[in-house]
C-alpha cells in the first residue's frame, strides 16, 4: 500500500469511527406513525397559561433572601394558597431549546440539533402546541419559531422581539421581559375590538405561551447571585401577577384557566448552563388554577434527600417533583388534548384536582401513548431484522400488551380507579425499558463491527512499522505463505456475504460501512502476516527487557489518559511523573539547567488540572499576569537569541510589534471589562482590535524568519494575542507556560538525540524550514521514539483539558467572547470559544513538528506511533463507555421525583468530562 493509499485508508477509517459514535449511541429517539389518544372525559380547564422564566434557577426563585422576604411574593403566595409546586429535574444538556422541547414536547432532544445551533428542528416532532386549538406565543426569536414550524396547519401564532435586543451588554436585560408583558396586554386589548380574533380567544383548548428571557441574559452577563439577576425575579413575579390579573379579567373570572410556571433551565453561580451541576437541573414548577390542586399542608416528613426544604422555608408545604417532560402530559391533560405523540413524560397525578375516574383515564392515555410509541419500533425492528435473529423484549411481548388494555379497562369500567392507575404505571414503566430495548437493539452489533475494524487498523499500523522502521528483513512473498489469489477470494467471499446478510435485512447504508470496511482492513493485516513471523524468529536479537519495559510504560500512560477522561487531575499525576524523565533517563548529569526547567515547568504546568474549570471565576488580574509573562518569556528569547545568531531588522521589527499586540490586547479585554461593568456596551475599538487581531493570527506568523525558534515565537505571540481577548481569569497562564514547557522539551529531546559530536546548541539555532530536507540524514526508529511519541499524546490531552474541557464548551460563559460581540450568536460564539480550545493544541503541535526536525526522523515515522497511541487509547475509551446516557450526562442526577421512585425510570449515569 503506497503513502498515499495509506493516508486515505487511515482518513477513511477514522471517518467511520467518528461518525459511528452517532450512528451507534446519538440516533433520534423519535418515531412516526402513532394515533393520539384522547381521553373521553371533558376537561377541567378551557385554557392554559404558560410561563417559562428562562434561566431561572429553583433556589433562586424559592429561597427567601437574607432578611427572610420573598423575592417573589406572588408566586410565593400562590404555594402556600392557592396551588402545587416542586421542582422540575432537566437533563443534559441544559440548553433552552432542549429544555423548552422536553417541557412542551415530553421528550428529550435530539442531540443532532447542536448542529443546528438548538433552534431549528433535525426531526418534526409532535408538541401540545401543535395538538392544542390554537396557541400565541410571546418571546425571543431564538425559541419561538420552532414550535411554529413543528406545528400543522396554521394555528401557533408567534411574535417575537428583534434578535439584537439579546445583548449581553444591554443596560437592562429585564426589558426582554417587560416587552412581553406589554405585548400581551396589548395583544389582550385589541382583541376586544376584533370579533374574529375575540372568538378564537374564546375557544377551548386554546394555550398562551410567555418566554422570559431577561433572567437568563442577566444571569450571563452579571451571574445569579448579582443585583440585576435578583431584582429580574421580581419584576418576573409582578409581570405573573398582572398577567393573571388580565386573563381572569378578559375571560369574566370563569375560573377555567389553568397556569404552569417553570423554567427550562438553572445556571451556575458563574453565569453557564449546559452540564449537570444541581444549579442546573433543579428549576422550579409552581403550577395552579382550573384542575389543579390547591397548596397541601405536608403531614409528614417529606422524603427528600436534600436540604432545600428548609433553606426555603416550605418545609410544611407538599412538594411534588416531576422529571421535565413530565410536564407536557400534564398540561395536555389540563386542557383536553392529546398528549404529544413522542412523548415520554409520566403525568404527575399529584398536580391533578379531579376526579379518581379523571385520573385513571388520563393515565390510561398516558400508557397507550407511550405504548404505540413502542409498537411503532417493534415493527420498524421487525422490518430490519431477520425473523430468526429477532429477539423481543419478553416484558412486553403482543399477549402481554392486549392483555394490558383488556384488564385496565374492566378496573375502570368496574370503578377500581387506584388499581387502574397502578396498573397504567407499571406499564409505562415497561413500554419506556422496551423502547431503550429497541432503540439500542443494533448497538452491540454495530459496536462490535467498527471496533474490529478500527482494531484492524491499528494491527496494520504495527505492522507497518515493524516492516518499515524496525530493521526487519523483509517478509517472505505471498506464493510462499499461502496462494494469494486465494487468499483475497476468501475475503471477497466473506464481503459478499456480509453484504447479502445487510440486504435481506434491509439495513441503513451506513451499516454496509460499518460492516465491510472491517473485510479489507483485516485483507491487508493477512497480507503482512510474514512480518510477524519475522519478528518472532528475530525475539532473540531483540532486548526483551528494555521493549517489556518500554511495553509497560506505556500501557500505564494509555491508562492514565484514559482515567483522566473522568478524573482531570490525573493529568496532574502524569505531569509530575513526566517531571522525573531527566533523572531517569540519566539526562539530568548531562543538562542540569534544562532538566531543572524541565521539572518547574511541569510542575507549574500540573497546578493548572487542578484549578476549577475555565469560566467559573472571573479576573481580568490574571490575564494582564498572562500578557505580562508572555512579554518576559519573549524578551528573555529575543536577548538568547540576539547573542548567539543575531536578528535581522526585519525580524526584530515584527517580534517588537507583536509585543505591542500582547499589551494591546490586554488594555482592550481590560477597558471591555470596565465598559461591561458600567453597562456602556461593547466598544467599538476593542470589537475592531479583537476581530483584527483574529485575523492577523493567521498570516503575521508567515512573515517572520523561518529560522525554528523565531517562526516558534511568532505563532506563539500571534496565538496567545487571540488568546487574551478571549480569557476571562486564569487559563490566560495557561498558553504561556504550556509554551515554555514546550521550548524546553525540544532542547530536552535534542539533548536526547545522537549528535555525532555535532553542537546541540548550535544546530538547534541554526535550523530554518525552509531549506530542503537533507534525506540521507532521516534515521531509523528507536524505542526512545514510542516515548517521544507518547509525550505528544499526553501534551494534547493536556492542551485539550488543562484549563476545562470540550464538554466546558457547552456549558461555557459567554463573557469569553465579549470582546468580540455580545449579542447572541451561538454559532459565531461557538466557534470563537472552539479556536480557543485549539489554540494550545496547535502550539504542541507545533512543538512536535520542530522535535521531528531537529530529532532527524521522518514524519511518516512519528505520526504512525502517535496514531498507534490515539486509536489504542480511543478503542480503551470506546469500551468504557456502554451506555448513550454515559457519553450526554456529564454527571448524575441527584433528585429523584417523587412520584417516578417506583417506576424507577431516573438512572444515573456515569461522568464522562471531569468537572
Amino acid at each position: 500500500m503506497n503513502i498515499i493509499m495509506f493516508f486515505l485508508v487511515g482518513l477513511l477509517v477514522h471517518v467511520v469511527f467518528f461518525i459511528s459514535i452517532f450512528d451507534i449511541y446519538f440516533t433520534s429517539p423519535l418515531v412516526h406513525g402513532m394515533t393520539p389518544q384522547h381521553v373521553p372525559l371533558p376537561p377541567p380547564a378551557k385554557r392554559l397559561v404558560l410561563f417559562v422564566a428562562d434561566g431561572l434557577r429553583a433556589d433562586s426563585l424559592f429561597k427567601p433572601d437574607i432578611n427572610g422576604t420573598s423575592r417573589a411574593p406572588y408566586i410565593r403566595s400562590i404555594i402556600k394558597e392557592r396551588g402545587t409546586w416542586g421542582v422540575s429535574h432537566t437533563r443534559v444538556p441544559t440548553e433552552s431549546r432542549p429544555g423548552h422541547v422536553a417541557l412542551i414536547a415530553g421528550f428529550y432532544e435530539d442531540v443532532s440539533a447542536v448542529a443546528k445551533g438548538w433552534k431549528e428542528n433535525p426531526v418534526e416532532f409532535d408538541s401540545v402546541f401543535n395538538e392544542s386549538r390554537h396557541t400565541w406565543c410571546w418571546g425571543s426569536p431564538d425559541i419561538l419559531p420552532m414550535f411554529a414550524k413543528g406545528a400543522t396547519g396554521d394555528h401557533v401564532y408567534t411574535y417575537t422581539y428583534p434578535a439584537a435586543m439579546e445583548d449581553f451588554a444591554s443596560t437592562d436585560a429585564s426589558k426582554l421581559d417587560t416587552w412581553v408583558f406589554d405585548e400581551v396586554k396589548a395583544f389582550m386589548n385589541s382583541a376586544r375590538g376584533n370579533q374574529t380574533l375575540l372568538s378564537k380567544l374564546h375557544e377551548e383548548k386554546n394555550v398562551f405561551f410567555l418566554h422570559l428571557l431577561g433572567l437568563d441574559t442577566n444571569g450571563h452577563a452579571h451571574r445569579p447571585m448579582s443585583k440585576e439577576y435578583l431584582e429580574n425575579i421580581g419584576l418576573v413575579d409582578e409581570g405573573v401577577a398582572e398577567m393573571v390579573s388580565v386573563f381572569e379579567e378578559f375571560y369574566g373570572y370563569d375560573g377555567k384557566t389553568a397556569y404552569v410556571f417553570t423554567a427550562d433551565h438553572g445556571m451556575t453561580n458563574w453565569g453557564s448552563h449546559g452540564a449537570s451541576h444541581p444549579s442546573e437541573t433543579l428549576t422550579p414548577l409552581v403550577a395552579w388554577g382550573a384542575g389543579l390542586q390547591t397548596a397541601q399542608r405536608a403531614s409528614t416528613t417529606q422524603n427528600y434527600n436534600d436540604d432545600y426544604l428548609k433553606d426555603w422555608g416550605l418545609e410544611t408545604y407538599r412538594r411534588v417533583d416531576v422529571n421535565q417532560a413530565d410536564i407536557a402530559p400534564l398540561m395536555s391533560s389540563l386542557i383536553g388534548v392529546p398528549i404529544p405523540l413522542n412523548s415520554v413524560g409520566v403525568l404527575p397525578l399529584q398536580y391533578l384536582n379531579n376526579s379518581l375516574h379523571f385520573k385513571a383515564e388520563s393515565m390510561y392515555a398516558n400508557a397507550i401513548q407511550i405504548l404505540e410509541q413502542f409498537k411503532v419500533k417493534v415493527t420498524q425492528k421487525k422490518e430490519t431484522t431477520l425473523s430468526f435473529l429477532f429477539t423481543p423484549y419478553q416484558v412486553l411481548t403482543d399477549s402481554k400488551q392486549m392483555e394490558f388494555v383488556r384488564h385496565t379497562r374492566e378496573l375502570i369500567q368496574k370503578g377500581q380507579f387506584q388499581d387502574a392507575i397502578r396498573h397504567c404505571e407499571t406499564l409505562i414503566a415497561q413500554a419506556l425499558e422496551g423502547l431503550s430495548y429497541y432503540h439500542t437493539y443494533d448497538r452491540f452489533f454495530l459496536g462490535s463491527s467498527v471496533v474490529l475494524g478500527f482494531i484492524g487498523w491499528t494491527s496494520y499500523v504495527v505492522l507497518v512499522i515493524l516492516k518499515t522502521h524496525a530493521s526487519l528483513r523483509k517478509p517472505p512473498t505471498s506464493r510462499d505463505m499461502v496462494s494469494g489469489r486465494g487468499f483475497q477470494r476468501v475475503f471477497i467471499g466473506v464481503g459478499l456475504v456480509v453484504s447479502f446478510f445487510l440486504l435481506l435485512q434491509s439495513s441503513p447504508f451506513t451499516y454496509y460501512i460499518y460492516c465491510l470496511l472491517p473485510v479489507p482492513v483485516w485483507y491487508f493485516v493477512f497480507k503482512e502476516f510474514g512480518i510477524l513471523v519475522n519478528l518472532i524468529k528475530s525475539i532473540p536479537s531483540l532486548p526483551l527487557s528494555k521493549c517489556f519495559g518500554y511495553f509497560l510504560l506505556v500501557t500505564f500512560g494509555i491508562e492514565l489518559l484514559v482515567v483522566s477522561f473522568f478524573y482531570r487531575a490525573m493529568l496532574t499525576l502524569g505531569l509530575i511523573i513526566l517531571g522525573l524523565w531527566p533523572f531517569v533517563s540519566g539526562l539530568y548529569r548531562k543538562a542540569k539547567s534544562r532538566s531543572v526547567s524541565w521539572v518547574l515547568s511541569c510542575l507549574c504546568l500540573a497546578v493548572f488540572p487542578l484549578l476549577p474549570v475555565v469560566g467559573r471565576e472571573s479576573n481580568i488580574n490574571y490575564v494582564l499576569c498572562a500578557g505580562a509573562l508572555t512579554l518576559f518569556i519573549s524578551c528573555c528569547y529575543l536577548c538568547s537569541s540576539y547573542g548567539r545568531t543575531g536578528l535581522h531588522m526585519r525580524d526584530r521589527r515584527l517580534f517588537i510589534g507583536q509585543m505591542l499586540q500582547v499589551l494591546l490586547c490586554v488594555y482592550v479585554l481590560a477597558s471591555t471589562h470596565s465598559s461591561l461593568q458600567m453597562k456602556q456596551g461593547l466598544p467599538l475599538f476593542s470589537q475592531l482590535v479583537s476581530w483584527a487581531t483574529l485575523g492577523s493570527s493567521f498570516f503575521v506568523p508567515l512573515l517572520s524568519s523561518t529560522r525554528l525558534f523565531h517562526r516558534l515565537l511568532s505563532i506563539l505571540l500571534s496565538l496567545i494575542c487571540v488568546y487574551l481577548v478571549l480569557s476571562t481569569g486564569y487559563e490566560a497562564l495557561f498558553p504561556p507556560v504550556l509554551s515554555w514547557l514546550m521550548f524546553v522539551w525540544i532542547n530536552m529531546e535534542q539533548e536526547a538525540v545522537d549528535t555525532q559530536n555535532v553542537s546541540s546548541r548550535t544546530e538547534l539555532y541554526s535550523i530554518d524550514f525552509a531549506e530542503n530536507i537533507d534525506l540521507t540524514r532521516i534515521r531509523q526508529l528507536r524505542l526512545d521514539d514510542i516515548r517521544r511519541s507518547y509525550f505528544f499524546v499526553f501534551f494534547i490531552i493536556i492542551a485539550f483539558f488543562g484549563t476545562g474541557n470540550i464538554a466546558s464548551i457547552n456549558s461555557f460563559d459567554p463573557a469569553s467572547v465579549y470582546c468580540f460581540l455580545t449579542v447572541f450568536n451561538p454559532f459565531i460564539m461557538g466557534g470563537l470559544l472552539m479556536w480557543k480550545v485549539l489554540i494550545p493544541f496547535i502550539i504542541v503541535m507545533c512543538t512536535f513538528e520542530s522535535i521531528q526536525v531537529s530529532t532527524r526522523l521522518s514524519s511518516r515515522s512519528l505520526f504512525l506511533i502517535v496514531l498507534v497511541i490515539s486509536d489504542l487509547m480511543a478503542l480503551h475509551f470506546f469500551f468504557l463507555v456502554k451506555d448513550y446516557g454515559s457519553w450526554l450526562d456529564i454527571g448524575t442526577r441527584n433528585h429523584e421525583p417523587q412520584h417516578h421512585k417506583q417506576l424507577h425510570l431516573n438512572r444515573k449515569h456515569k461522568q464522562l468530562f471531569p468537572l
